[in-house]
């Protein structure tokens, strides 16, 4: 198949596009012009291997009519998430109105399938029941709701492109930089707990992750449908700590700072900083990973696309450490 990669040169996207290359399909990706380091370099590497590289924005309409001809799949990874310091319009503008540019574009290319990437984001932060595709949706922050706004819009368009919606859970591994501070503070014996760290993550390994997209890809079952993937081990954040730091090899300190202050600071920084265009080095969404507790089923995707991981946390950690070692990030 011809694969359109939106949001290719990212984490998840740029090893999506490594293993459509290594079942031999034609792979294009989708990267901003603005990219950043990590994004440059998985350009390099990707190029290097014969994928066909397209800069340009969702936002840009007619870009998107142009890289969609001849396409047969669409995943749909790109979005605003992580900026702080942009205005919640440019959210809106890329997750929502973007997301329609992509989709308008593969209706009218003859697109066999679109897979469009969302987020557990659309849930509420304080989940105490096991969240499915059937729980209600309450997204606290700007990339949340504009996330969950995506969603609603690409299910007015399965009566006339086989959509289905996949909602990502934390997703680790080798490329990974997200969690790349994490485990630098721990392997340099720096990080402290913030709060109690009995909050819990169900995380996926990346590769878990891509065999799950292509599954929702590849499935008669899918079109019309959502579903949530997540990996299958419930972790407290601090049982994920423990185990980071066994495969950075080093003792684990055990000093818990106080939760309120530290979210009391991220909440005057963001309202002091954010509104002066800076980037705040310390607010309420990466204060997530101490905070928000999630417990994810998978029994949908395990039945309909007969999804499964393969990768525990432990050993997926021990293979993101080895990665980060082998770049020299560790």
């Amino acid at each position: 198949m011809r694969v359109l990669i939106t949001g290719g040169t990212g984490f998840i996207g740029s090893r999506l596009a490594e293993k459509c290359l290594a079942r031999n399909d034609d792979v294009v990706v989708l990267g901003r012009q603005e990219a950043t380091d990590a994004e440059a370099r998985n350009s390099e590497q990707l190029q290097s291997r014969g994928v066909e590289l397209v800069l340009g924005s969702l936002i840009d309409r007619d870009r998107m009519f142009e890289v969609t001809k001849g396409v047969d799949l669409v995943v749909h990874l790109a979005a605003a998430q992580h900026e702080m310091n942009i205005p919640d319009e440019t959210f809106r503008a890329v997750n929502v109105e973007g997301t329609r540019n992509i989709l308008d574009a593969s209706i009218s290319a003859g697109v066999q399938k679109f897979v469009h990437g969302s987020t557990i984001g659309v849930y509420k932060r304080d989940v105490v029941e096991v969240v499915d595709e059937d729980t209600a949706i309450m997204p606290d922050n700007i990339y949340g709701i504009t996330k969950a706004e995506g969603e609603q819009l690409v299910r007015t368009y399965f009566d006339r492109l086989p959509c289905v919606i996949i909602r990502i859970s934390e997703t680790y591994g080798p490329g990974d930089r997200r969690l790349l501070k994490l485990f630098t503070a721990i392997s340099k014996q720096m990080f402290f707990m913030i709060g109690k760290g009995d909050n819990t993550h169900q995380l996926i390994y990346v590769d878990d992750l891509i065999d799950g997209i292509l599954l929702a890809a590849q499935s008669e079952n899918a079109p019309g449908e959502h579903f949530v993937l997540a990996g299958k081990e419930r972790l407290t954040s601090n049982e994920m700590v423990s185990a980071i730091a066994r495969a950075v090899d080093v003792r684990e300190r055990e000093w818990h700072a106080p939760l309120w202050l530290f979210m009391l600071a991220a909440t005057v920084m963001e309202k002091t900083m954010r509104p002066m265009g800076l980037q705040p080095p310390l607010h309420r969404r990466r204060m997530d990973f101490f905070t928000k507790s999630f417990q994810i089923s998978t029994t949908k995707a395990q039945e309909k696309l007969g999804f499964t991981t393969k990768t525990s946390f432990e050993e997926g950690a021990r293979r993101t450490a080895h990665w980060y070692k082998e770049y020299g990030f560790l």
